[in-house]
């Protein structure tokens, strides 16, 4: 399944703006903010990292169960230009 980057960014804003609350209050000292950002920063920074390498994955997949599909575009795609290059020119 697709990792969800925006939920879980809108997950990460939530805890934050959570954290800076407790803070304001005096609930949690500083050096306790800090670490719980950077561990927010961490959680934040997988969820983008797995994202990216499904993003990678599917994308690799693509290119080698389409390959034929694919060039066949940009064949079709390269004589338009030169048509509508050839044309304009004309």
């Amino acid at each position: 399944m697709f990792p969800n980057l925006f939920q879980a960014t809108q997950e990460y804003w939530r805890k934050l703006d959570e954290l800076e609350k407790s803070y304001q209050q005096g609930e949690i000292p500083l050096k306790e903010v800090d670490a719980r950002v950077a561990e927010l920063m961490a959680e934040l920074a997988q969820e983008r990292r797995a994202a990216f390498a499904y993003l990678w994955h599917s994308w690799q997949h693509l290119l080698t169960t389409q390959r034929e599909t694919l060039m066949g575009l940009a064949i079709v795609i390269l004589v338009i230009y030169v048509w509508l290059l050839n044309h304009l020119i004309a």
